[in-house]
């Protein structure tokens, strides 16, 4: 209980400290002396790495902001679940939903990917506040696809860029999101059209395969020869799907999103529900190894995570547990390069205790 309802005052400071005006965002150019170590640290990470880099970080109170490539367009992967569980908890505020209300799974829902949605079967009626929990701690692809059917995907992206907007950010920045289902569809399509047909059951059979064998199994599913592709392999399909923009956007547009959680801005998105995200954030538990580990145990993290072929992301807002301060930081890191998800945890750990070190979280 004493547990609980430390993080639930934590999540209280993030919403109410420091409330700012919007049009402050583009206005800053102060560099504490925090910042003077930061590019050398992450190009030597990103050196290490192998790969790229991007981070994004803010202080929510003061408005100063550190950009490593945070400008460039990343993949985005699974944090574009914050924008779902938004419009969500929105709907709920607005009376168009109950988070107790039950949505019946069915078998065109299926997605690969992690968590416990997938282990039931056809015909399960599963809450809305299990699916959101879901979406968001362990990042669950079958709930996140059976929340956006709920409220609508025109409904996701227009909060999506509300956020945005709410913490004077370019809307802009931020590419369409899409459906969970439809980033496979998107993927394998670079290989072969007739793979957009194809449903969450088949893309499951397809990821029992090593990335390298992918293409060829794709084939024998469409009875089509490989030389028919239109990609060589699947990390060129990938790269093709990325270039179409979806689930795409700068470091620094999330950060806007992850912001309004903080300081609002949304006449339908009150307190109460962004404490709520705040909280289920803060009940993260995939993505452990990576800047959370790095930041270290002195800090509440509300944070979501993303993974995607050859690509991560953690992302949150962060509070000191133990400043007076109770400063608030958005911190955003994306990597891409190498294909074992191990490697990049290791880059964002990486990053995350270049942070730690700078003293970018030790107070104003």
């Amino acid at each position: 209980m004493r547990h609980w309802i430390r993080h639930s005052l934590v999540a209280i400071a993030l919403l109410t400290a420091f409330s700012v005006h919007a049009d402050w965002y583009y206005e800053v150019d102060k560099k504490s002396r925090w910042q003077g170590g930061l590019d050398a640290r992450m190009a030597a990470i990103e050196e290490e790495f192998d790969g790229q880099l991007g981070v994004y970080v803010q202080n929510l109170a003061s408005g100063e902001a550190y950009s490593w490539q945070a400008d460039e367009l990343w993949y985005l992967a699974s944090l574009v679940k914050v924008p779902v569980a938004a419009q969500i908890l929105a709907e709920h505020q607005a009376g168009r939903l109950s988070l107790d209300e039950r949505i019946t799974l069915a078998r065109s829902d299926y997605v690969d990917g992690a968590g416990p949605v997938n282990w039931y079967e056809p015909g399960t009626p599963i809450s809305i506040r299990y699916l959101l929990e879901q979406m968001i701690t362990v990042s669950d692809n079958t709930a996140s696809d059976m929340l956006i059917d709920r409220v609508g995907l025109d409904a996701v992206n227009a909060r999506a860029r509300t956020m945005v907007a709410a913490s004077g950010g370019r809307p802009d920045d931020l590419g369409p999101i899409s459906k969970l289902i439809g980033v496979r569809q998107g993927v394998y399509g670079q290989l072969h059209p007739d793979a957009q047909g194809l449903g969450g059951v088949d893309f499951m059979a397809l990821r029992e395969h090593d990335v390298d064998q992918r293409s060829a199994a794709l084939a024998r599913v469409l009875s089509v020869r490989q030389d028919a592709f239109e990609q060589p392999d699947y990390d060129r399909a990938f790269d093709a799907y990325e270039a179409t923009g979806e689930n795409v956007g700068t470091l620094r547009a999330f950060g806007d999103v992850l912001a309004s959680l903080h300081r609002g801005g949304m006449t339908d998105l009150n307190a109460e529900q962004r404490q709520t995200l705040l909280a289920v954030m803060g009940r993260t538990s995939s993505g452990e190894q990576r800047l959370k580990q790095g930041l270290g145990s002195d800090l509440h993290f509300a944070h979501k995570t993303g993974t995607q072929h050859r690509r991560s992301c953690d992302a949150g807002v962060a509070l000191p547990s133990v400043s007076t301060a109770q400063v608030p930081w958005v911190i955003v890191a994306c990597s891409k390069g190498p294909l074992p998800v191990s490697a990049h945890e290791h880059a964002l750990e990486s990053v995350g205790e270049a942070l730690r070190v700078s003293g970018v979280l030790a107070g104003p």
